[in-house]
């Protein structure tokens, strides 16, 4: 029989038990085909990105491309190219986060649901634009809009790597 001088005891120790199993859960890792809902069609307009100046190029296509709900609020990891949008020569701030280089620089961009806009508190500095990067950070279903896109996902970064195999 479980004694009721041990109850409390046994409810402090639960409550950090589970506590540090969150803290210590590692962020799931994703990829961009995770931010598209299961049987979704989704546009791909990778290889129409181009320098043509021609208005019909900015168009970003299906701006109600739906996005994963169950994804809001997740820890993830999720790799990437960088379009800067905030910071200076040293570090960046925020930024899209896009499947692919080019994507919002060469138009037109991708739908909402495979751009991510991304903020990091004190900045990071990035290399190269050229090369793939990984973020990590807690994503959220949100959409934000800037100058160069629409995204469907926002996410507040704690961490950027660079992209490894």
């Amino acid at each position: 029989m479980f004694s009721t001088r041990l109850a409390p005891w046994f409810i402090i120790i639960a409550t950090v038990l589970m506590s540090l199993s969150v803290i210590a859960a590692p962020p799931k890792e994703i990829f961009w085909d995770d931010l598209i809902p299961e049987g979704h069609e989704q546009i791909s307009n990778q290889e129409a990105a181009n320098h043509d100046g021609d208005d019909k190029n900015w168009v970003q296509p299906d701006l109600d491309a739906p996005v994963v709900k169950a994804l809001d609020g997740k820890s993830v990891s999720l790799p990437g190219f960088v379009v800067p949008l905030e910071g200076n020569s040293e570090v960046i701030t925020e930024f899209l986060l896009v499947p692919y280089f080019g994507a919002c620089i060469h138009v037109p961009p991708p739908p909402p649901n495979q751009i991510v806009h991304v903020k990091i508190k004190n900045g990071v500095p990035i290399d190269s634009l050229y090369d793939a990067i990984t973020v990590t950070g807690t994503i959220k279903v949100e959409s934000h809009k800037s100058e160069l896109a629409q995204t469907g996902y926002t996410m507040k970064a704690v961490g950027v790597a660079p992209f490894e195999l």
